[in-house]
């Protein structure tokens, strides 16, 4: 099936498609570390920000201008849903997503209604409406997967350890299950209304799913997971599946209809790439602290990266260039430029290990 940019190298690579060059966008490459992004966001909560559709755009375009990255991530927040819907939700600084009244039985159901993207976030989709026409690259959609949400709306701000969750998990299956299918049917309407929009690309945020054993993944998460991706199979457009630390978690990532499984900087992309299912294509995976380091420490980490993701060996999958996890707000931009120009400057399956030492 035909999509938006279904030539450029972002979805090429999505599609596990040989690619003249390894395309390159960053987690989180909006704000955090950029000076012109301070310098227009303002005060107060991100979720003001997201609601003002024209500074959205500003913020979602100012990374794809001043990197030349592959693929734009909308300026957004995997909470926009569920804070849509009048869960009662707020982003504070510093500290997360924060509850003020956290989930905690089969009653706080009726506090999670179906959304309805045009009414409930019109900003998120005049957002979209006004990249697509801007973005010479691809727009990447994104939802929070089923669990992690849960986790912040059970727990009531960001955890440890999921004490909360894993209790609920395990001493109420049949009420889990149902926060689990109400959550799937949130991430699905938002990514639906953003692809509808124009979105060329859908990537679901499990940020925490490797809190999980491989079993309780399996049994408690994977099903909802599976929902959500298979909901938007038809829409034609790539789909990525990121969590962190999930390791053990990756065949059973890839077994949930993603094209893209996306790998931190833990495990090595060629470690990755033996436990998912050809042709499964990877995400990552440069360690955000050692971009923070400066450049040749960063040089040499993104060479090894490279080299790792291999270009495709034999058909097996593609490979896009990313961080495993987002850019950290010391971030100097100026090496994140540099990053761009040497991946696009090595080509693909050209690293080795002399070029990385």
């Amino acid at each position: 099936m035909s999509t938006p940019h279904s030539d450029s190298a972002f979805v090429r690579a999505c599609r596990g498609e040989r690619t003249d060059v390894t395309p390159v966008w960053f987690m989180r490459q909006a704000g955090r570390s950029l000076p012109e992004y301070r310098e227009v966001r303002g005060t107060g909560t991100i979720l003001r920000a997201i609601a003002d559709a024209d500074l959205a755009t500003e913020i979602t375009l100012q990374p794809v201008h001043r990197y030349g990255v592959d693929a734009a991530i909308l300026y957004s927040d995997i909470m926009t849903p569920v804070h849509a819907i009048g869960f009662g939700v707020d982003i504070a600084p510093g500290v997360g997503p924060v509850v003020e009244h956290p989930f905690s039985g089969r009653d706080d159901l009726e506090r999670l209604r179906p959304l309805d993207p045009a009414a409930d976030t019109p900003y998120v989709l005049e957002t979209v409406r006004n990249l697509v026409t801007e973005l010479q690259v691809p727009l990447i959609a994104f939802a929070g997967a089923p669990f992690t949400v849960a986790s912040y709306l059970i727990e009531g701000r960001p955890s440890r350890t999921y004490v909360r969750t894993k209790a609920l998990m395990h001493t109420d299956e049949s009420l889990w299950f149902e926060l689990m299918d109400r959550l799937a049917d949130l991430a699905i309407d938002s990514l639906r209304s953003q692809i509808d929009a124009g979105a060329a690309a859908a990537q679901l945020f499990d940020s925490w799913a490797g809190a999980l054993s491989p079993a309780d993944y399996e049994r408690f998460v994977l099903p909802a997971s599976t929902k959500v991706l298979g909901a938007i199979e038809a829409t034609g457009v790539p789909r990525i599946h990121f969590g962190v630390n999930t390791a053990e978690l990756f065949d059973l990532i890839a077994a949930a209809g993603a094209e893209v499984v996306g790998v931190d900087w833990r495990t090595p992309l060629d470690r990755a790439r033996s436990r998912v299912p050809a042709p499964t294509s990877l995400q990552g995976n440069l360690d955000p602290a050692i971009v923070a380091a400066g450049w040749e420490p960063t040089r040499v980490a993104a060479l090894d990266v490279l080299r790792r993701g291999g270009g495709n060996p034999g058909g097996r999958g593609g490979h896009v260039f990313n961080l495993g996890h987002g850019v950290l707000p010391e971030t100097d931009p100026a090496t994140l430029e540099r990053v761009v120009e040497l991946v696009h400057s090595t080509p693909p399956g050209a690293a080795t290990e002399e070029t990385a030492s």
